[in-house]
């Protein structure tokens, strides 16, 4: 009996793990390496993961999964490309950094990575992006170039826009899931950005979970505060179930 329940246990597992499926495809010459994902039969949408600025980790393989068992197509975008992922936080850092300042080659890479959860499955006309730490701010990059989704999340990410770039008007909807205490978005980013929502007549949430700094849903980060990016318990539940709320609604 034990045998039948272990052989039954790992097949399971094999089973929900073969669902998440590697992807190549290309921005021209350079190789991107994405994972897709579908639900077990029917689908609700498609969901678009941007992941943090290592690039594809397994928090972001977990997300994808916990979609797929909601019934959503998932698929998780390569940003950087063969060759090119960050070692350690100083080369993620500096790769990130290129893909904040050069915002048109971010929301190309997404652009191309929405095309493949399309090809994967996903409803063209039922799609939301979301995106965690440098992620989120290309969630926001998403919806800033007014890509054919129908909203856009944001957990922990950054909010800086540059001033001279103007504020269009925003067709997808908006939701800002925030640390009250991240020390890496400082206060006056966080006023321009609701500025910048104003001003693009934007459907927008931003909703601040207390106690919570950076990378809030992250539980690698740790839980001292202290150190700017921890991760919080209660925050990540909060965050996620705010999450399918407005998958829900947009959906």
């Amino acid at each position: 009996m034990k045998k039948i329940l272990l052989f039954a246990l790992t097949l399971l597992t094999t089973m929900t793990y073969a669902q998440l499926k590697p992807v190549l495809y290309a921005d021209g010459d350079q190789k991107l390496h994405g994972f897709s994902i579908a639900p077990a039969k029917g689908s609700k949408g498609g969901v678009l993961i941007l992941p943090a600025w290592k690039g594809i980790d397994e928090h972001s393989k977990t997300v994808a999964k916990d979609l797929a068992a909601l019934g959503y197509n998932a698929f998780i975008a390569d940003i950087y490309g063969e060759g090119k992922y960050p070692a350690d936080n100083k080369a993620a850092g500096e790769i990130a950094g290129y893909y904040k300042a050069n915002f048109k080659s971010y929301q190309q890479r997404i652009k191309l990575a929405l095309t493949q959860l399309i090809k994967a499955g996903a409803d063209p006309n039922k799609i939301v992006v979301i995106g965690y730490c440098f992620g989120g701010t290309g969630a926001l990059e998403a919806a800033r170039a007014n890509m054919p989704v129908k909203g856009v999340v944001s957990f922990h990410g950054g909010l800086n826009k540059e001033a001279s770039r103007p504020a269009v008007q925003l067709t997808p909807k908006v939701l800002v899931l925030h640390g009250a205490d991240d020390p890496s978005v400082p206060q006056e980013q966080v006023m321009a950005f609701q500025k910048e929502m104003r001003d693009s007549k934007a459907d927008w949430q931003m909703i601040y979970y207390a106690n919570a700094v950076h990378a809030f849903t992250e539980k690698s980060a740790g839980n001292d505060n202290s150190k700017g990016a921890a991760y919080n318990e209660l925050a990540d539940k909060r965050s996620w179930r705010h999450f399918l709320l407005f998958l829900d609604e947009v959906l």
